[in-house]
């Protein structure tokens, strides 16, 4: 899997829950072959997609956009 494929799944997936979700709920629905993200690729998340990661949910960080994607 390349980072523009990761990329796309991941926001497009973000997009479509407004709550957001974990790193192993994303894992999950999407068949993910990791089982951390590259903190590299996150990073470029963070930087150029708007994703920010809160802890919320016990030890868990929720992934969401806060930018609205074009």
């Amino acid at each position: 899997m390349t980072f523009t494929e990761f990329r796309a799944v991941i926001v497009n997936d973000l997009q479509r829950t407004p709550d957001g979700l974990t790193w192993k709920e994303l894992q999950q629905r999407n068949h993910l072959p990791y089982d951390r993200p590259c903190p590299e690729w996150t990073k470029q998340l963070e930087t150029y997609s708007g994703l920010v990661r809160e802890r919320r949910k016990g030890r868990s960080l929720v992934w969401e956009l806060k930018q609205k994607q074009t």
